[in-house]
């Protein structure tokens, strides 16, 4: 008999592997593929859906607009969906329920798309962002809404997005904007960019939207753009996560911070992973009711 040679055999042991690994890529391009994909979203009845309001020339500038029956001066929940910087779509999974919960008790909601890495880096999305809110607010007569009563929120990419609008508030002010009333983060890992830079493992991702600059890195971070007219921040994070860093610790870091320049700035823990912070918004819950109190309380809506 025959011995197979040893780099044979090895390569009919990394057969296997190499192909699972190949499938895993093929399979996580596809996901990432599907999220940039526009979908159905469940409106509640009564309410109306406006799609595609332009803030600006590029197609990826365009937000969604849904609207509470028999709206008045209504306050804006104004949303900011999460994929990494580079994939997600104003219709992600999670919309449906914030509708669900915020439009009957009077709110509108607003869900907006921005341009993408590489074609826009973070500090330009964040910029693309406050464009949207200003387009917002100037059509709020004809949709019956209430342009100073604007709660901002994003989930992941989208909470660090919010989170630094809400540290500077001048990036709002130059794209025309009026001062929300505050900024709802959930779980974003890119509070302190500089530290999350200088994990001793990063992600390809915050490498992607980041860059090698650590004056970059910077200019990008609600930890180090918070000046004393920072917006009030719920700051929700997910108590298990760890990796690349702790977002609850990152919180409380950025919290400190805040309370040193007088900026109003709450830590709230959930014990749930990092989607479903975002997926579960809406849904019955001690979770949701928190959100929602804090949200009415600034809105003025208690």
């Amino acid at each position: 008999m025959h011995r197979m040679p040893r780099a044979a055999l090895a390569l009919l042991v990394l057969l296997p592997l190499l192909a699972g690994a190949q499938g895993l890529r093929e399979r996580m391009q596809q996901m990432r593929d599907a999220s940039r994909q526009e979908r159905p979203v469940a409106v509640p009845a009564g309410g109306t859906a406006i799609r595609n309001i332009a803030y600006g020339d590029d197609p990826a500038q365009r937000f969604d607009l849904y609207l509470p029956a028999g709206a008045k001066a209504a306050p804006v929940v104004f949303y900011v969906h999460g994929g990494g910087w580079a994939n997600g779509d104003k219709t992600n999974p999670g919309v449906a329920n914030k509708l669900a919960y915020w439009l009957p008790k009077g709110y509108a909601v607003a869900s907006a798309n921005y341009r993408m890495v590489p074609a826009a880096m973070p500090v330009e999305q964040a910029r693309d962002v406050a464009r949207a809110v200003a387009r917002l607010q100037r059509g709020a007569g004809e949709w019956k809404l209430d342009p100073r009563r604007v709660v901002l929120m994003g989930h992941s990419a989208g909470a660090h997005l919010v989170a630094l609008l809400g540290a500077d508030p001048r990036l709002l002010a130059d794209a025309g904007a009026l001062r929300p009333l505050g900024v709802v983060s959930l779980d974003s890992g890119a509070l302190d960019v500089p530290a999350l830079m200088g994990q001793r493992r990063v992600p390809k991702l915050y490498q992607d939207a980041f860059g090698a600059d650590p004056a970059y890195w910077r200019s990008a971070s609600p930890q180090q753009q918070l000046t004393r007219a920072g917006l009030p921040m719920l700051l929700v994070c997910a108590s298990e996560r760890r990796f690349p860093t702790s977002p609850c610790d990152e919180a409380r870091k950025f919290a400190r911070h805040a309370a040193a320049l007088q900026v109003a700035m709450q830590v709230q823990p959930e014990p749930l992973d990092h989607g479903a912070i975002n997926k579960d918004l809406g849904l019955a819950s001690a979770y949701t009711h928190s959100v929602g109190a804090w949200i009415d309380r600034i809105a003025g809506m208690r």
